[in-house]
């Protein structure tokens, strides 16, 4: 499965598991450690904002979070998203280079990685708020073999991606994906 189709399911998801999220939530903590609910959400923002930039080739602008505090910030966050697919579906947004927080990659193995990092982020939030975050299992697969060969051991420095953790027996595909990628499942 390619990274486009995995992201136009992720990404929508992702935004549905947004949609739900009510304000007293923000503050819950995340198996991401460095986020809080609210943090995640900024994150997810402000790289999926940059990276649509780059998928299109563009230098991208200095970018922010809303800084919205007491609601969630869920038409900005579905906005970012919707631009990001669209950025990544663009002319040529899989065979340039783009230059990556881990260096420059070709911008289809730049878009796993995305769609790794948005079903890992999928999971802490909807983890996080009692929601649910249901990919297909062909994406889930996808995603998981793209990570189990690319995820090495220098990217795991304790802040990008801790040690991989054991899966319970019965762990779903997302919280393997999770277990893989440092979290506590």
């Amino acid at each position: 499965m390619d990274p486009i189709e995995q992201l136009s399911y992720i990404l929508p998801t992702l935004s549905s598991v947004v949609d739900r999220i009510y304000q007293h939530e923000l503050a819950n903590s995340t198996p991401c450690d460095r986020f809080t609910v609210h943090g995640v959400i900024d994150h997810m923002i402000v790289l999926g904002g940059t990276f649509a930039h780059q998928f299109r080739g563009e230098e991208p602008p200095a970018i922010e979070a809303p800084g919205v505090y007491g609601w969630v910030p869920a038409a900005e966050f579905r906005q970012t998203m919707d631009d990001l697919l669209a950025a990544v579906k663009s002319p040529g947004a899989l065979e340039r280079t783009i230059d990556t927080p881990m260096g420059p990659m070709p911008g289809e193995t730049f878009a796993r990685l995305v769609a790794f990092d948005g079903l890992v982020h999928g999971w802490d939030l909807a983890s996080s708020t009692g929601n649910r975050f249901e990919l297909p299992a062909g994406v889930i697969d996808a995603v998981e073999a793209f990570a189990h060969d690319a995820l090495t051991d220098d990217m795991r420095d304790g802040d990008t991606f801790k040690d991989a953790k054991a899966a319970p027996p019965d762990a779903t595909g997302i919280e393997r994906i999770a277990a893989f990628s440092g979290r506590a499942v």
